[in-house]
């Protein structure tokens, strides 16, 4: 049963890991189309919101990661 759950947050992080790779390059395009011409309704929305997640995957993972250090003052 352990194993099971060891394999299953793999799977979860790597899923993680995916995601976010995915997202940055998703931006990266909409940047570069953004220089050709103007970005649709939807392409702007979704350009933000991706924008949007991955500030607060980064501010959540660094919170988790390193919240306790900054709440011991140490």
């Amino acid at each position: 049963m352990i194993l099971l759950i060891s394999l299953l947050e793999n799977i979860y992080k790597i899923s993680i890991a995916i995601l976010l790779l995915c997202s940055f390059f998703y931006v990266r395009q909409f940047k570069k189309i953004r220089r050709e011409r103007k970005l649709s309704f939807f392409e702007s929305a979704i350009y933000i919101i991706s924008q949007i997640a991955i500030f607060l995957w980064l501010a959540s993972f660094l919170l988790l990661r390193y919240g306790s250090y900054f709440a011991n003052g140490s």
